[in-house]
């Protein structure tokens, strides 16, 4: 949709306020609504750690979802393809869609490169202080490719995929993320647990025991 039609819809819509609030919603789901942005290069472990963390949490009694790239752009965002262009609209539109989860006292996880630090900060600004929290998900370019668990560098190296991250297009990394997972030198259960001590400490979850 173009601008111009953006504005078009905006002037023709009203925003709806709900009879429950999030806080209400968050009141009943014991714990608070958060979105926890898991961003790196293809192969850094992002979704893995995104369905860890899911894991940890359901067993914590948690109510969560996660928003992996691949899956989103099989359904909501197949329209879109990798150009800078489609990149920053992919990502608008995940920002959207984790705005209303953070509604819902959710605590919603992205698994996206989301290669441009001026898009994850739209994202950050769509939301409140303290509910946006962006993990860099840090390895080598050289650790991502030996894994290449798609074999995506192996074609963008052979020149079958343009506008590869870390390849043919680039990544910019998180200048202050809330926290950096090094997934080249640490196992999941480690990088899981640094993840709940922070949201715990942040005040996202609750101590337990």
């Amino acid at each position: 949709m173009s601008t111009t039609e953006d504005k078009i819809t905006n002037q023709h819509t009203t925003w709806h306020e709900h009879t429950v609030t999030r806080e209400e919603r968050e009141a009943l789901n014991n714990h608070k609504g958060a979105i926890v942005w898991f961003t790196g290069l293809s192969g850094a472990g992002k979704s893995t750690l995104a369905n860890a963390l899911e894991d940890r949490l359901n067993k914590m009694g948690k109510r969560t979802y996660v928003l992996d790239g691949d899956n989103v752009r099989k359904g909501l965002n197949k329209d879109l393809g990798f150009s800078d262009a489609d990149r920053v609209e992919n990502i608008r539109r995940i920002g959207e869609v984790s705005k209303l989860m953070l509604d819902a006292g959710i605590i919603v996880m992205t698994a996206f490169i989301s290669p441009f630090r001026a898009d994850r900060d739209i994202v950050r600004n769509l939301v409140g202080k303290g509910e946006f929290i962006e993990v860099y998900t840090e390895a080598d370019l050289d650790i991502c490719e030996q894994r290449d668990p798609k074999g995506l560098y192996k074609k963008a190296r052979a020149g079958e995929i343009p506008e590869f991250t870390g390849i043919s297009s680039p990544y910019e990394a998180p200048e202050n993320p809330e926290i950096t997972i090094n997934t080249g030198d640490r196992d999941i259960p480690h990088c899981v647990d640094e993840l709940v001590a922070y949201l715990t400490g942040s005040g996202v979850i609750q101590k337990t025991g």
